[in-house]
């Protein structure tokens, strides 16, 4: 099975070499010429061709390699990678070469979950790494599959068997219930406490997107009202970066954010802008640094992106001066090789290295999907 997926591998590469996509390095100097469905201020090529490569590495590191030919997902890169990728199809419905191996890497991991290995173990990582593995992985494929099928119309079985495997694993009792255990390793964003909150966010909206009015079953519903408890009981505690991923989610599902809540939190949004319109990761999501390094005062593409996404996602007016000045910023911050910069929480790291660009992947999804956002609620 393993030659066979590599051998899919290499027939996708060998498809789109000659296009510039399929580099081990971010691409330079990519062209900003924009496409018929983006703004005049960005380059829907240039982010796609930047996600791909970036994809394309992640499937080539040592460390993303994994069991029964599949590879490792990332918070960072896969999953806003699979949000952000089919919005950049331009005249295509077919997925880009990286992005179907991507697919059918999750694919396979879903459809043989039992036989699969945790990306972590108690062995090697210290305990209850193995549990908290197996819980995020089965959020984070049922996460993917859903967006996929989103777009599509359809909720496939393969998708059902996602979520399925996710809702055999939340949590029934104690401070965690109707969440999941997470991967932590104290590295925020991705992968610290508040992370399964961020985690159940992104699913609750995926849920709420899902086709088929899966959201309706009985049965799921039950797993969803555990899910809104949740999100509501722990709201208070959290990060702001967490609590705007509820905002993101409110105008999807009833009864996650209040009136005088929503409010606060987009009064405390608006104080935090900063002078050139963006917004600093670091002030949402505040801990010291693992190597006692300075924190970035500059606005990075991460927190700018999610929070411009979240605003337009909950029903903000798209000519409300704090959305439309953090659109500008985005407009403004594509890099040459298509991406928009975002440092690590934990460390200073070199953002030139592959290692040092995965929160730049992160911020380059979510500035696609707020910016395509941006123009469809300017154009309709």
């Amino acid at each position: 099975m393993r030659n066979r997926v590599l051998g899919t591998y290499l027939l996708l590469a060998g498809s789109v070499i000659g296009i510039g996509l399929w580099r081990a390095k971010p691409v330079r100097g990519a062209s900003k010429t924009p496409s018929k469905t983006s703004t005049a201020h960005w380059s829907q090529q240039a982010a796609a061709s930047y996600l791909d490569s970036r994809e394309v590495w992640w499937q080539q590191w040592p460390r993303a390699q994994k069991d029964h030919g599949t590879i490792c997902i990332s918070c960072h890169t896969n999953v806003p990678y699979a949000m952000a990728r089919p919005a950049l199809r331009q005249q295509s419905s077919e997925m880009a070469a990286p992005e179907k191996i991507m697919m059918d890497s999750v694919e396979k991991r879903v459809s043989h979950w039992s036989e699969m290995i945790p990306f972590y173990s108690d062995a090697v990582h210290g305990p209850g790494k193995t549990a908290e593995a197996h819980a995020t992985e089965a959020v984070l494929n049922a996460i993917i599959l859903a967006s996929y099928d989103a777009r599509q119309g359809h909720l496939r079985p393969i998708t059902r068997t996602a979520f399925d495997n996710a809702w055999a694993l939340q949590e029934q009792t104690g401070q965690r219930a109707g969440g999941w255990k997470w991967q932590d390793f104290h590295l925020g964003p991705w992968e610290a406490g508040e992370s399964a909150y961020q985690g159940a966010a992104l699913l609750m909206i995926e849920i709420a997107n899902a086709p088929d009015r899966y959201a309706h079953e009985p049965a799921v519903r039950e797993h969803t009202d555990r899910m809104r408890d949740y999100l509501r009981r722990q709201y208070a505690t959290q990060p702001l970066m967490s609590q705007i991923y509820v905002l993101w989610a409110s105008s999807k599902v009833h009864g996650l954010l209040t009136h005088a809540e929503r409010k606060t939190l987009l009064l405390t949004i608006q104080s935090l802008q900063q002078t050139d319109g963006g917004w600093r990761l670091y002030a949402m999501d505040k801990k010291p640094r693992l190597d006692h390094s300075p924190e970035p005062q500059g606005s990075d593409g991460v927190a700018t992106a999610l929070v411009v996404l979240a605003m337009e996602e909950s029903g903000t007016s798209h000519r409300d001066k704090t959305l439309q000045r953090g659109v500008e910023w985005l407009e403004q911050h594509q890099q040459k090789d298509g991406d928009w910069l975002a440092t690590s929480l934990n460390k200073q790291r070199d953002p030139q290295t592959d290692v040092g660009r995965f929160m730049s992947d992160a911020a380059t999804a979510y500035a696609v999907l707020a910016l395509e956002k941006a123009h469809s609620s300017t154009t309709n």
